[in-house]
């Protein structure tokens, strides 16, 4: 789950986006595209003819709530379910569900013996999506766990038999905790495994001048973005790969 908000672009008037107020109007998009006529595009074409009636039934009740920005944006929920079933993902966890369009996403693609544990502050946010999950009939896949992530990893790593044991992470949650998380999380995966970070680009005010006009809740958390995307390009037990899909998602593959 993002920050409360997250997911409005950043405003930064020049005469050149002085028409942007009008643009991304589409429920949870994060997209970093300049014309909103290309992201509107991808959807029509390779998103929506293909997305699951359960995962579209479950889009359209998030929109329905107050921080409906906070949800997955649906061509990055169509990235999540291809990169699962490419890794052939069995075993995964996903910190920050929210609604859990992200985490349909994923349960779709795990086989029907595939589990996720899934954590998040707000088990209210979960069960308003649950019933379009478990219509889908994969709700058997998911173990959700309300409260806060950090004691639940920390219980995971006292047990050495947790150790490498996930195929695949993804960690859409409080963005002031990303390295938090990362330091119990690289010993979670496996070698080869994959953790994927959400909104790494942050609006793209990670490109900004730090002295830009941004919004209070994105200028908060800007920097603890850019602390992460600092420390894992040089984290040298994992591969980076990061990505301009939704608010930007940095897949980080365990080497070592």
């Amino acid at each position: 789950m993002e920050t409360a908000a997250a997911g409005v672009k950043t405003e930064i008037p020049t005469a050149e986006n002085g028409a942007q107020k009008a643009r991304h109007q589409e429920v949870g998009h994060k997209s970093l595209l300049q014309s909103d006529e290309l992201y509107q595009y991808i959807l029509k074409t390779s998103v929506y003819p293909r997305e699951p009636a359960s995962m579209k039934e479950l889009r359209e009740i998030t929109t329905k709530h107050p921080w409906n920005l906070m949800t997955t944006s649906a061509d990055e929920g169509m990235f999540l379910n291809m990169l699962v079933k490419l890794m052939n993902a069995k075993n995964t966890m996903e910190i920050g569900v929210y609604t859990g369009y992200s985490l349909l996403a994923t349960a779709l693609a795990l086989p029907d013996d595939g589990k996720i544990l899934a954590m998040d502050i707000n088990r209210e946010n979960y069960e308003l999506g649950l019933p379009a999950i478990q219509k889908s009939g994969v709700a058997h896949k998911i173990d959700f766990r309300e409260g806060p992530a950090l004691p639940f990893l920390d219980e995971l790593i006292s047990d050495e038999g947790n150790h490498g044991s996930f195929d695949f992470i993804f960690v859409d949650a409080d963005k002031d905790n990303y390295l938090n998380y990362h330091r119990l999380l690289i010993d979670l995966v496996k070698i080869g495994g994959v953790i994927a970070y959400d909104n790494t680009l942050w609006n793209g005010s990670v490109a900004a001048p730090a002295d830009a006009p941004m919004r209070k809740y994105i200028r908060h958390y800007r920097d603890f973005v850019l602390e992460l995307n600092e420390a894992l390009a040089a984290d040298h037990r994992i591969e980076i790969c990061q990505l301009p899909v939704g608010d930007g998602v940095t897949l980080c593959r365990r080497i070592n």
